[in-house]
């Protein structure tokens, strides 16, 4: 008796695990299939959501850009009511780095620039290309008789570049791409009114001036931004050995799983994405950081509030998950076929994994660490005159091991946060004499070109 008892309890056992399982299928009683199918629905949303918000959101920083700034009267010139100067025509545009979607464009208007009929020096034309949506991170809004009345930017102003299928500079969109051609300092130089940038400066450099502010933007060239400027109001590193502060914008593709996302580890793609929105494309938004209280590291920071600033309406907040969803959904791009001998890649990867010790820190597949991926300036080699100046700017005084998912396609301007290393070459050159690590000639070969094949 006791054996038929066992058999009845585990066949109603069986039966009840069928029926739970049954109600979790995809009946639509909220079980595990539903659930994910609900998952993949609402991260399908998320990335078209934050790719909208990185492509064409400017979170209302027209307000500084184009009525404090006014940076549009510039770029429309003196042709149009309230514009001044020359005016900015398509072909100046391209010159300090502004990239066109040629997805945006009319096909009329395909064939001019194919024909060459299009004439490349009127400013009316650039406005025309604003218009349309199709100069990469920049919104023009437009009074009725076709003037512009404001301008703001997006993530994708610094932060995408096209791939140059119709014409250097136009061509099909490559969202995360460091912008390297883009002339950030000279963008904003154009601007005919910088004296909010002047009055922000003054509490930590009370002699400042318009031209001063000029030529710090003069001096960052194409690829540089300085973000924390306007937080310390160091414009220049010590002894002026190094030139000026700003640092290489970054890539913002292949971050999925990277702790830290700036080359001195201020805080995650969100914090990042938050920071920039708010303080530096100076949306309206919300941005909290006690750390930039501090009036002797963060002068600028500490007496305009940037610790603690709040708007109403906020239009940051809201967009910050999409945004972050879009971002970490980016991969980093394939070399193209051809670009590095794959024969002595193969030799490299062990030399990385292996002599070289690379993999130590940049550790596959992430390339850089899980978990804290910071180094002291020491230890990597970063001890000379100034050369811990950019991680003594940070809260942590560290500099973040760099993902090198992508590498080649952002080797224009050089390498590390300040592209003081012009060369892969040069980079290797630096471990091999500071780890010691007795690399020859050849497989420090093999090793950069394990560098370009990644």
């Amino acid at each position: 008796m006791k054996k038929i008892y066992w058999l009845v309890a585990i066949a109603a056992t069986g039966t009840l695990l069928a029926v739970i399982m049954a109600s979790c299928g995809s009946d639509g009683g909220g079980g595990t299939t539903a659930a994910v199918d609900l998952t993949q629905s609402n991260s399908s949303q998320m990335v078209d959501a934050g790719k909208q918000t990185f492509r064409f959101d400017t979170f209302g920083d027209e307000a500084f850009w184009g009525d404090t700034l006014k940076l549009h009267q510039a770029i429309e010139g003196s042709k149009f009511v309230g514009g001044v100067g020359a005016g900015v025509s398509p072909k100046t545009a391209l010159a300090v780095g502004l990239k066109v979607d040629v997805d945006a464009l009319p096909g009329d208007l395909v064939a001019q620039l194919k024909n060459g009929t299009l004439n490349l020096d009127d400013p009316a034309n650039t406005l025309a290309l604003i218009k349309l949506n199709a100069v990469l991170g920049i919104t023009g809004f437009f009074n009725p008789d076709g003037s512009m009345k404001s301008i703001g930017i997006q993530c994708a102003f610094c932060h995408s570049t096209v791939d140059d299928s119709l014409a250097p500079g136009i061509g099909h969109r490559l969202d995360g791409w460091a912008n390297r051609d883009l002339n950030v300092g000279a963008i904003i130089n154009l601007s005919p009114d910088l004296s909010a940038v002047v009055a922000l400066l003054r509490p930590a450099i009370p002699t400042v001036d318009d031209a001063t502010v000029r030529a710090v933007l003069n001096g960052w060239g194409p690829g540089k931004f300085d973000a924390q400027l306007f937080l310390d109001g160091k414009a220049a590193k010590p002894g002026g050995a190094l030139g000026s502060s700003a640092t290489l914008i970054p890539p913002a593709f292949g971050l999925s799983g990277v702790n830290l996302h700036t080359s001195t580890g201020w805080g995650s793609v969100t914090y990042w994405n938050a920071f920039v929105a708010v303080l530096e494309m100076h949306g309206q938004g919300t941005f909290i950081d006690s750390r930039l209280n501090d009036p002797v590291k963060y002068p600028v920071a500490a007496a305009a509030n940037f610790g603690n600033v709040r708007n109403n309406p906020d239009l940051v907040t809201s967009k910050l998950p999409a945004l972050q969803s879009y971002q970490l959904a980016i991969p980093a791009p394939t070399p193209p076929a051809g670009s590095f001998d794959a024969a002595a890649a193969a030799r490299g990867k062990t030399l990385f994994s292996v002599k070289a010790k690379c993999a130590t820190c940049h550790v596959p597949p992430l390339f850089t660490e899980p978990g804290w991926n910071m180094h002291t300036p020491a230890e990597i080699g970063l001890t000379a005159l100034n050369d811990d100046f950019q991680a003594k700017r940070s809260p942590d005084g560290r500099y973040r091991t760099t993902p090198l998912k992508g590498l080649w396609s952002h080797t224009k301007g050089g390498f590390y946060h300040d592209g003081r290393f012009a060369t892969l070459l040069d980079v290797v050159n630096h471990y091999d004499t500071f780890m010691v690590l007795g690399l020859t000639a050849p497989e420090k070969s093999d090793l950069v070109e394990y560098l370009k094949s990644l």
